[in-house]
């Protein structure tokens, strides 16, 4: 696993020397990310040098579009991710006031401090610099005078589709979890800690655990979901049902409820992660408890033959 250094006061940037970088927010860490890291990675070892994965410590929307933020990961989750990614080291941008007001090549300038890397791996669509003016073209400019490799990518699919963050959170809010993983390249997922919930599973036959998702990180649309749960390092089978319910509009607070399988014990306050793997049903209004509970009870059924 890759050390995460902050670029602070202690960060020295003669780490970057000769380096190999792939640069981004990289939120989801997907398969299109996944592609550009092994690009930096196969240059480091070409020049034997280090291999670096560099990004932000937020994602920019955080700073201006607060409003309309969906991510894919938690900012912690895809540092943590781009730690296993296979680079050598992980460089973390704070994304300040001042960072974000540098023009394209004084943001290069002020990052790099005279320390050059042999190489730099992007996407084809990268932006950087005060309100994101500097491109690809401005990019390879700075890089002609430094002597510095750049790689712009084009991050497809198999379809030959662009791979983003932007399409997966679509994919996503339309319900279609196994195209989204499909692209991420890993179950799409998310954790939230167990609340007291309504109380009522117990008599309804299958008790819930229940949880509260930050609306920033939840882009999943609602429904009913086949997924794995994780709790305590133990993987468990478990039906998940996202955003609330019709039937208990009125009655609870909770964003996301999740039946674990074969699972006793307490779990408030136990913090869980959610891993989604298939799309079971829309939210629906019963007429009666009996069809609530029956409907409940076959979603959980094909979560234990199928998943």
């Amino acid at each position: 696993m890759a050390e995460i250094r902050f670029m602070n006061y202690m960060f020295d940037n003669a780490l970057f020397a000769g380096s190999s970088c792939a640069f981004g927010v990289f939120d989801g860490v997907h398969r299109g990310h996944q592609f550009l890291i092994g690009e930096a990675i196969k240059s480091a070892q070409a020049s034997r040098n280090k291999s670096i994965a560099l990004t932000f410590d937020i994602d920019p929307d955080e700073k201006f579009h607060p409003d309309r933020l969906q991510k894919l990961m938690t900012n912690e989750g895809r540092l943590d991710s781009l730690a296993t990614s296979g680079v050598d080291a992980v460089v973390v941008l704070p994304f300040t006031d001042a960072l974000a007001a540098y023009a394209p090549q004084e943001f290069l300038e002020k990052t790099f401090n005279g320390f050059i890397p042999e190489s730099l791996h992007v996407g084809s669509d990268f932006r950087f610099g005060a309100r994101a003016r500097g491109t690809v073209k401005e990019l390879e400019s700075w890089g002609a005078q430094h002597e510095v490799c750049i790689y712009a990518h084009e991050l497809e699919g198999s379809d030959g589709a662009p791979i983003t963050s932007t399409r997966i959170r679509e994919l996503l809010g339309d319900t279609a979890i196994e195209k989204a993983n499909e692209l991420l390249g890993h179950p799409y997922s998310f954790s939230g800690k167990v609340i007291p919930g309504r109380g009522d599973g117990v008599d309804f036959g299958f008790r819930t655990a229940n949880l509260v998702i930050d609306a920033a990180i939840q882009t999943l649309g609602d429904g009913v979901y086949a997924a794995y749960a994780l709790c305590g390092g133990v993987r468990y089978k478990a039906a998940v049902s996202v955003g609330v319910s019709p039937t208990f509009a009125d009655a609870t607070k909770a964003t996301c409820e999740v039946h674990i399988l074969d699972f006793e014990g307490d779990l408030y306050g136990a913090e869980l992660k959610l891993e989604f793997m298939h799309f079971l049903r829309p939210m629906m209004c019963f007429d009666s408890t009996e069809e609530l509970i029956a409907t409940v009870l076959a979603n959980i059924e094909w979560v234990r033959t199928n998943l």
